[in-house]
């Protein structure tokens, strides 16, 4: 059996993962595209495992999958599926702090939380090149519509697809 990469689009809360995954949809049909905040789960821990799961009985048929959600490598580090990919690939959406700050304030998130998802934001950005193997490539969100962003998603799974 091939083994086949396994795309993530990652980024602080309020970058557009959620957004731009109906787009990455449309422009990728060959490829299984989530949301994973679809599953509402409060164990990530369990759902993120279960995710890879998914996306590994999916590539048994050939297809490829793009999983929209915050994940980074420790998060699924111990996972019984990671030697089942080729390789996992991350990229990152990412946002000003005020772009993001006002997008989580209309969802009616409080200081802490935005301030906890701008510093894990900053992580991201500071650790691409470290953390994460391959490097992991950034668009920013600030000024790009969704369907752009999601144009650039479609560029780098096509780059990276076997």
């Amino acid at each position: 059996m091939t083994k086949l990469p396994l795309f993530v689009v990652t980024g602080a809360s309020g970058t557009g993962k959620t957004t731009v995954s109906s787009h990455v949809r449309e422009l990728l049909p060959e490829f299984d595209v989530f949301d994973m905040d679809i599953i509402d789960n409060v164990d990530w821990q369990i759902a993120k495992e279960n995710w890879l799961r998914v996306a590994y009985s999916i590539s048994l048929s050939g297809r490829g999958t793009v999983l929209c959600g915050t994940m980074v490598p420790e998060n699924i580090a111990s996972s019984n599926y990671i030697e089942r990919f080729e390789r996992i690939l991350f990229i990152n959406l990412h946002c000003d702090d005020t772009t993001r700050e006002t997008r989580l304030k209309a969802r009616g998130w409080n200081k802490n939380a935005i301030e906890d998802h701008r510093n894990f934001a900053n992580w991201l950005v500071q650790n691409a090149d470290t953390a994460f193997n391959p490097a992991m490539p950034t668009i920013d969100t600030t000024n790009l519509s969704s369907e752009e962003a999601a144009k650039q998603i479609e560029q780098w799974v096509k780059r990276n697809w076997k």
